[in-house]
């Protein structure tokens, strides 16, 4: 159950990139040196991507194809702590080089160590039949797991449609998640259509059975709100 409708305009200019994590990520004395692309792997076996070649610290788990944009901040002891753009802290590192990283699965936090080598988290260009079809598939899948058709649009540029698609991904991310806990299935039987358009920043609101994302381009993969985000904008209705 799902429709998907799709339109394509002019790009528009790129914004200048953050440079927060240069701030916080030279070489201090006394600090272990990372690679700035590297996996890890944590006690219970989850393996993860943690790409710091962009303006915004990325992190990937191997069994999810959602891509995390983490905003870094300073902790005690020369760490930095890396959130959710919720702000909950998903890792930790200490200037000395170790990783704490912080789930659902293990909320107080678990030790992770230096996995197999691994390439950056990069957006690839997206074709606009490329698009239609992703933006199709994820509203079937979101239309089984709300159990009513939900019709997916886009405004999208050459510059947005790999973002787009890759949001069109992370909302039924959200759709499924919700579809699984208390009072989910009767949210989800309110949402009749998802739109998608390019901003300046992203974002992510409900009214009215309409779920709008707005994804910012200029920002990479950080320019779009994340499935917890969606999630909790459709459990709160706005």
């Amino acid at each position: 159950m799902g429709v998907a409708a799709l339109s394509f305009a002019i790009p528009a200019a790129a914004g200048p990139a953050d440079k927060l994590r240069d701030s916080l990520f030279k070489n201090r004395p006394g600090e272990t040196a990372q690679p700035p692309v590297a996996c890890f792997i944590g006690e219970d076996g989850r393996i993860f991507t943690l790409d710091r070649t962009q303006p915004v610290p990325m992190l990937k788990f191997e069994d999810s194809p959602e891509v995390w944009a983490l905003l870094p901040s300073p902790a005690p002891r020369g760490d930095v702590i890396y959130k959710n753009d919720l702000g909950e802290p998903m890792l930790r590192a200490t200037r000395l080089g170790g990783f704490t990283l912080f789930s659902d699965r293990r909320p107080s936090g678990e030790a992770v160590s230096r996995a197999a080598g691994c390439g950056p988290l990069r957006l690839l260009f997206l074709s606009p039949q490329a698009l239609g079809q992703r933006m199709l598939q994820a509203s079937v899948r979101s239309g089984r797991a709300a159990r009513r058709p939900v019709v997916f649009e886009a405004e999208a540029t050459p510059n947005s449609a790999a973002l787009i698609a890759d949001s069109a991904v992370l909302v039924t991310l959200a759709f499924l998640r919700l579809s699984t806990r208390d009072g989910g299935s009767a949210i989800l039987s309110k949402v009749g259509k998802v739109q998608f358009a390019e901003g300046r920043k992203s974002s992510a609101s409900y009214s009215n059975g309409v779920l709008r994302i707005v994804v910012a381009p200029s920002q990479g993969l950080a320019g779009r709100p994340s499935s917890e985000k969606v999630l909790k904008v459709l459990k709160n209705g706005k």
